[in-house]
């Protein structure tokens, strides 16, 4: 139950309250007919309440049960007549298959669920035969409201959690954005694992080490992931989104700094040549190349020949 009406039932709530069907109904009728009064006048026709109240009945073979309004089975959001053994309906006459619903149409007694509704319609009525406390009867008195308070019970955790219906599970959009964060923590956790694999063997070291001076193990830190997922898969198949959006996020935002470390260190640590830019492993091979085709050219070194005497005299 919401204060205004005009924040269309998304501020805080006033409270959240339960009452029993039929209250609920006759009170959801009186307000339907004193809105007709407002706009519609006298061409308003009533829904049948008949089964409002428990109302005895009588089939072909004189068998007596009763009916009743009320809550239709395996349905959170519709109502249906059930059949009941006694005169006052709390002995509920089930069938074969476990259910005392019976098929008597009560379209007409539907009322909207899961959607917003006022309690006072403000109408402009400038009639003489209108005096002021027209408005202040109406909002004071306004039957929807009014009987669902002086009716209600307080609505705990365990009957919130009985108003929820599959349908408030995970839809179509969450199924995709659980699909997207899903596959966006695999591929951070595949490249991590590939650079982790790439890593200097003195990095690992010293990571290892700084682990090691906090207390924690490898193992500890695998473990602990692999509960978190655990966690949140068991979380999600039991329909507990706001938890699961919660540790599925915190796993992502984790995964992503520690990828953006890797990256960072990485970075920080590859050799720079004169002209400001990475040494890579292709240019080392390539210069070690080189200096292999150099050694094969150079050959090895011979002294010059002793030229022999020719037998001429010398020159004086």
């Amino acid at each position: 139950m919401y204060e205004k009406y005009y924040n269309h039932c998304k501020d805080k709530p006033i409270g959240t309250y339960i009452t029993d069907v039929p209250t609920f109904v006759t009170a959801w009728v009186n307000q339907l007919e004193a809105n007709s009064e407002d706009f519609n006048g006298d061409d308003f026709v009533s829904p049948d309440t008949t089964y409002v109240n428990c109302y005895p009945h009588e089939t072909n073979s004189g068998a007596v049960y009763y009916l009743q309004i009320g809550c239709t089975d395996g349905d959170s959001q519709s109502l249906s007549i059930n059949a009941y053994k006694d005169n006052t309906c709390e002995t509920p006459d089930k069938n074969a298959y476990g259910s005392d619903d019976t098929s008597i149409d009560i379209s007409s007694l539907q009322p909207p669920f899961k959607a917003c509704h006022q309690c006072v319609y403000f109408v402009d009525k400038n009639e003489d035969d209108v005096d002021d406390q027209y408005f202040e009867n109406r909002m004071t008195n306004a039957p929807l409201c009014s009987t669902v308070w002086e009716y209600k019970e307080a609505c705990n955790g365990k009957c919130k959690r009985m108003g929820n219906d599959a349908s408030s599970g995970w839809n179509k959009s969450d199924k995709t954005l659980l699909m997207i964060f899903s596959g966006f923590g695999a591929v951070m956790l595949g490249v991590i694992l590939k650079k982790r694999s790439k890593m200097a063997k003195k990095d690992t070291l010293l990571e290892e080490a700084a682990m090691s001076a906090a207390g924690i193990q490898q193992t500890h830190v695998i473990g602990t992931f692999v509960l978190v997922l655990l966690v949140i898969t068991l979380f999600g198949l039991m329909g507990l989104k706001t938890i699961t959006w919660t540790l599925l996020l915190l796993l992502n935002l984790v995964l992503f700094s520690y990828l953006m470390k890797l990256t960072i260190d990485s970075g920080l640590n590859a050799p720079v040549g004169p002209d400001g830019e990475p040494i890579g492993d292709d240019s080392s091979d390539e210069e070690d190349d080189d200096d292999d085709d150099y050694e094969d050219e150079e050959g090895d070194y011979k002294p010059p020949a002793e030229k022999e005497p020719s037998g001429l005299p010398p020159i004086s």
